[in-house]
């Protein structure tokens, strides 16, 4: 029987591994502008996503959508780090995280500045080709917005985000 405990002790370090390349994998995609990749993180069918003032989303493709139309633009400069991963493992197919974000977003066509900290409380789902998201929420805890001049730097936001 030891050798059934190392072997579930093994697949849940592999399952670890693998929802942290997936979520390393989504935000590499969000800031390469990669849609179909980003869109392959996420599980088929329902899928919960409350990005807040992005969106409310009940699958992928319209987020992805909405990512093609605002995101995928090259004076949209973006940089998405994820830190500290709170992984559960809940069943042999079913995790939960938390993750912090460390957010900036350079806006070329407005000479803008935005970085945000927030965190992320996703849920997983492994499925036949791999661990996929099946429910994200992110949750703004801080935002600063500066305006960009050649003469002079404006803050137009700082502090807390609203309900934080």
């Amino acid at each position: 029987m030891p050798n059934l405990d190392l072997e579930r002790r093994l697949q849940a370090l592999e399952d670890l591994d693998a929802i942290r390349s997936l979520k390393a994998r989504y935000l590499a995609c969000c800031d390469a502008k990669d849609p179909v990749g980003m869109r392959d993180c996420f599980a088929d069918g329902p899928v919960a996503i409350d990005y807040g003032a992005v969106g409310r989303f009940d699958s992928a493709d319209p987020l992805v959508e909405l990512f093609k139309q605002i995101g995928c633009h090259p004076h949209m400069v973006e940089m998405h780090h994820g830190s500290n991963p709170q992984i559960q493992l809940k069943a042999d197919n079913q995790a939960e995280a938390r993750w912090s974000l460390h957010y900036q977003l350079i806006n070329t066509n407005e000479n803008s500045l935005t970085q945000l900290g927030a965190y992320y409380e996703d849920e997983y789902r492994k499925t036949a080709t791999g661990w996929k998201i099946s429910a994200t929420k992110c949750v703004v805890t801080s935002l600063l917005v500066l305006k960009l001049a050649p003469d002079a730097i404006q803050a137009l936001v700082i502090g807390r985000a609203p309900g934080a």
